[in-house]
């Protein structure tokens, strides 16, 4: 078998001479294998000296740059090589090899690639003498405001002050107590929402209130109107309902009395189903309709409530939202009772103390809801009187001041009438034969306020009611 004649391959960059040894064409062994990677070609400057590799386009303001740059990375090096200048040269050396070495290129390109602040501050400078002037001012008013930042304050406290501010509310009298600052960090309080809702009250007050009636109604008179609220009020004891429940109620009679002739033996009937729908509206767990039906001595059945309950919503349109007298109520006897000062003591009233006359006030709202006379006046008015009569038949000094006429908004003189009105109730409760107001306030958990005198004061100008 022939065998092939296999030709050596000769190295690249080899030349054979005279059939001898290959001969390098470069010279030393292994530089072509090692020589330098075109990396430079075309990217060197020389600037002063100075080789530099940038990688970008070389425009004037950027030569600048780079020629910092370069001299930076220079006066750098004569400094270390001044601190290095006792240590021998062969060490220098190869520290400068190893730093040379270790150096990474990337640092270098940082320092390029980084944006010439000079150019910056040139294009933002560019402007009109009037604009700069006008920055300057703008920022001088804002390092201003920034100085003087007050902590962070939530956004509805920030509206509430714009809005007392708006309204002028800012600068209180120092007479007046802020009735609220108790209930500052209580978040059901709602205390910054509360002169916004008072106002609301004694906005819409008048447009659910009930008219003068009793003419209209050709067989209900106001004895028969006493007689239905007093036997109601002893219901709602019964049942051991909310106040808010027994004000919605004589609301809701005195409102479809106003819209719809009723007969007399269907008056009853109006007032329980009246005191169904508050009981459904203002309490958790209203009383059945059979426990009224029971109440009654068996006088309606169970459809005739419920059909009377939706006649009531109809004519009222389903408007059960309304300001009574006691949601008034609530926020003036709070009023009253901060820095109260009875006229015997001299001291300030504690817990005690404005028991009594938190059960006065309650007491004649409930005798002015009894009796038809009342109605002339609006819930605001009547609430306000019975806080104000009852510091007359407590004896409170002052009766009036300015913290109580700043949140009822009555004066002392707008309250007389409404106020002589309630005491003469007072007087003659004893004597009349409704008395289950009379005895709910006798009780001594009450304070028993209702066995105590009326007040002398608003007696002598009370007619014969």
């Amino acid at each position: 078998m022939a065998s092939r004649i296999v030709s050596q391959q000769q190295p690249k960059g080899d030349a054979v001479v005279g059939g001898g040894k290959p001969v390098k064409k470069n010279g030393a062994a292994g530089e072509g294998r090692n020589r330098r990677a075109l990396l430079d070609i075309g990217n060197v400057v020389t600037l002063k000296g100075v080789e530099v590799k940038p990688n970008r386009p070389v425009t004037r303001s950027f030569c600048a740059q780079l020629l910092a740059n370069a001299q930076a990375a220079k006066a750098n090096e004569n400094n270390k090589k001044q601190a290095c200048a006792n240590v021998p040269t062969a060490a220098v050396d190869g520290v400068a090899a190893v730093a040379k070495r270790v150096a990474p290129k990337p640092a270098v390109q940082k320092k390029v690639t980084t944006k010439p602040k000079p150019v910056l501050k040139e294009v933002i400078e560019i402007s009109d003498e009037k604009d700069s002037e006008d920055k300057a001012v703008h920022k001088k008013k804002e390092a201003d405001v920034n100085s003087k930042k007050k902590p962070s304050r939530t956004l509805t406290s920030v509206l509430t002050a714009r809005s007392k501010a708006a309204c002028g509310l800012t600068n209180k009298p120092k007479e007046i107590v802020d009735i609220d600052a108790g209930d500052a960090n209580n978040e059901l309080a709602a205390v910054e929402y509360l002169e916004d809702i008072y106002k609301f009250y004694k906005i819409v007050e008048n447009e659910n209130r009930p008219h003068d009636y009793m003419d209209s109604q050709p067989e209900i008179n106001e004895k028969m109107r006493a007689i239905l609220i007093d036997w109601l009020v002893d219901v709602h004891t019964k049942f051991q309902l909310s106040p808010e429940a027994l004000y919605l109620t004589i609301n809701i009679v005195d409102r479809f009395l106003a819209v719809k002739l009723v007969p007399r033996r269907e008056l009853q009937l109006v007032g329980i189903s009246a005191m169904l729908m508050a009981s459904k509206y203002e309490e958790i767990w209203p009383p059945e309709v059979n426990d009224f039906v029971t109440l009654s001595d068996y006088a309606y059945t169970h459809e005739q409530i419920l059909i009377m309950e939706k006649t009531i919503l109809g004519k009222l349109e389903w408007t059960l939202t309304v300001p009574t007298p006691f949601v008034f109520l609530v926020r003036f006897i709070k009023a009253a009772s901060v820095s109260s000062v009875s006229s015997v003591s001299g001291v300030p009233s504690d817990q005690e103390q404005e028991q009594p006359l938190e059960s006065m006030a309650h007491f004649l709202s409930e005798l002015g809801m009894m009796h038809y006379a009342t109605l002339k006046y609006c819930p605001s008015m009547v609430a306000a009187a019975a806080v104000f009569a009852a510091r007359c038949t407590l004896n409170k000094s002052p009766v009036w001041n300015e913290t109580l006429k700043m949140h009822t908004g009555y004066s002392e003189e707008q309250l007389m009438d409404c106020a002589k009105l309630l005491t003469s109730f007072h007087s003659s409760i004893g004597n009349g034969k409704l008395k289950v107001v009379y005895r709910k306030y006798s009780d001594p958990q009450r304070g028993a306020v209702a066995v105590l005198p009326p007040a002398k004061n608003l007696l002598p100008a009370v007619g014969s009611v």
